[in-house]
């Protein structure tokens, strides 16, 4: 499952299927020339808890539960590996009272701006992360009905 040689989307999932990959492409393009940074190649891979939970615990020595991990391999152009836990994308969607494909946005959202630079460790940072992501949100709606 690919768009473009630039941006790839995988589910090692047999229950999930990730749709409108082209628009979600583009979407995330736009992102990138609204934040004036280039990509040579970014893939998200889309899994479930324990194998994310496995990737946290063999790369950074966390033993907890998480959204997203991002492998930034090359910062110009952007090139790295974003990986996705859909059981967990579920969970707070429900948690937060929006839509799965709304959480799912969100989160690969994240990932790409994290790859763009911005971090989320301090709450000066987590709040400027939020905004980007709502900004991002914004925009989603002009590439997917």
């Amino acid at each position: 499952m690919s768009t473009d040689s630039s941006i790839n989307f995988h589910s090692e999932l047999d229950s999930f299927a990730f749709t409108n990959e082209k628009e979600v492409a583009n979407w995330l393009q736009a992102i990138l020339e609204k934040e004036q940074k280039e990509i040579a190649q970014v893939n998200y891979v889309f899994v479930s808890d324990e194998a994310l939970l496995e990737l946290n615990k063999e790369y950074l020595n966390h033993h907890d539960y998480t959204d997203i991990l991002s492998f930034q391999l090359e910062e110009h152009p952007i090139e790295g590996d974003i990986f996705i836990s859909i059981d967990r994308v579920k969970e707070n969607a429900q948690t937060y009272g929006v839509s799965t494909e709304n959480e799912l946005m969100r989160v690969i959202a994240h990932g790409m701006l994290h790859f763009m630079g911005y971090k989320d460790k301090s709450e000066e940072e987590a709040v400027l992360m939020r905004q980007k992501e709502e900004e991002c949100l914004e925009l989603v709606t002009s590439f997917i009905n």
